[in-house]
């Protein structure tokens, strides 16, 4: 494994366990030891199933990847952030869709080898509560769930709370009297179903999950992150240095793929949704999946309406004056777990050290260039509102 020995990644993957609280954790590190051991030519792509993996699955689904770059199999589908980041850790996959904050801390604690190549979509996220709450006063004192600690879930859920004068919490009740929510990991998949039997008073994820609570009269959204964080990046396409050193004509196929899908899906969202569902790469119904891609009128005021913030967007070009804002913010995030690779985690050099853009002004240019997505330039102010 390029920069890393196999004793230097064991130990770095025990430290990912304590900060990230990963679930299986044995596993990762098993997989972490584990990991050198695959040498298969074409790339296998991993995905948790949410609307943000989209532009991975509509790149196979349109047979956009060339032959031999990618398996012909279907990418892997995992139900859990930490299955996906182990699976990725063991090179039982080599390309995903990552939460930006997740893939910082995982090359900040391995010491190298987690590589983004750009960004795989713009908000698309949001926080759902129970019907009867319609303020954030009303989540004092109760559980909230997030899908993973470093996550632009639990960044932007915090400064809204922090900004209302409530305490986000862990391994702590909720008090009303201290005005305190108490913040717990919980697989998407869960969420819908533990705010059905309010087990949680709400959560903060990506979609179709917040569409389904919206469609099943069980939540409602209360509000779009894409209302507090302008057009932020949620998830991020990424692969491994080793990766782009032995094979880089196959990322370079693969983040085409990925550029050519975005564009795709923002031509003809329902036929996106359709194909992501009937294709069995989403397993909820299609009425969720095209909401979530689409948003119909939902029953929310935007507080932004210019900034579109209901509606996913497709565009692939890593910004780095979001990943200074955001690291920026990770230092300002309650987790629970080990937070020292903060330490050395610098803001002003966190971009160079992570993104490699050279593939994705590649595909730009390829596909009409930054115009093609309405980009005005490569570089951008952070519109951050607190409501």
């Amino acid at each position: 494994m390029s920069g890393l020995s196999r004793r230097h990644l064991l130990a770095g993957a025990a430290g990912l366990t304590a900060a990230a609280g990963l679930y299986g954790s044995a596993d990762l590190v098993r997989s972490a030891a584990g990991a050198g051991q695959r040498r298969e030519q074409a790339l296998r792509i991993g995905y948790l199933p949410i609307t943000d993996a989209a532009p991975l699955l509509i790149a196979h689904s349109a047979h956009l990847y060339p032959a031999g770059s990618v398996s012909s199999a279907k990418p892997v589908m995992f139900r859990s952030w930490s299955g996906l980041a182990e699976a990725f850790v063991s090179r039982q996959v080599d390309v995903a869709h990552l939460l930006m904050p997740m893939a910082i801390q995982l090359r900040q604690v391995l010491g190298a080898n987690v590589r983004v190549l750009g960004w795989n979509h713009t908000n698309g996220s949001a926080l759902t509560v129970a019907p009867d709450i319609t303020e954030l006063e009303q989540l004092i004192g109760t559980q909230v769930a997030i899908p993973f600690w470093w996550s632009i879930h639990n960044i932007v859920l915090q400064k809204l709370l922090r900004a209302h004068d409530i305490t986000p919490v862990v391994r702590r009740t909720a008090s009303r009297a201290k005005r305190t929510v108490e913040l717990i990991v919980m697989s998407p998949s869960d969420m819908v179903p533990a705010l059905a039997n309010r087990s949680i008073s709400g959560y903060v994820v990506a979609d179709p999950f917040n569409a389904i609570a919206q469609i099943k009269k069980i939540g409602r959204i209360h509000v779009f992150l894409g209302d507090v964080w302008r057009e932020h990046a949620c998830c991020v396409l990424v692969t491994r240095d080793d990766v782009i050193a032995e094979r880089p004509h196959a990322v370079q196929a693969v983040t085409d793929a990925v550029v050519a899908a975005q564009l795709r899906i923002g031509t003809d969202r329902p036929r996106a949704a359709e194909a992501l569902t009937t294709g069995s790469y989403l397993p909820q119904p299609l009425p969720a999946v095209r909401t979530a891609l689409a948003y119909p009128n939902p029953p929310y005021q935007f507080q932004r309406p210019d900034w579109s913030p209901q509606l996913v967007g497709f565009q692939p070009y890593p910004y780095p004056s979001f990943t200074r804002r955001l690291v920026e913010e990770m230092h300002e995030t309650v987790v629970d777990g080990d937070r020292g690779f903060l330490d050395t985690l610098d803001p002003a050099r966190a971009h160079s050290e992570l993104v490699d853009d050279t593939f994705v002004l590649n595909s730009l240019a390829a596909q009409g260039g930054r115009q093609a997505f309405g980009l005005t330039g490569l570089d951008r102010t952070e519109q951050v509102h607190m409501l």
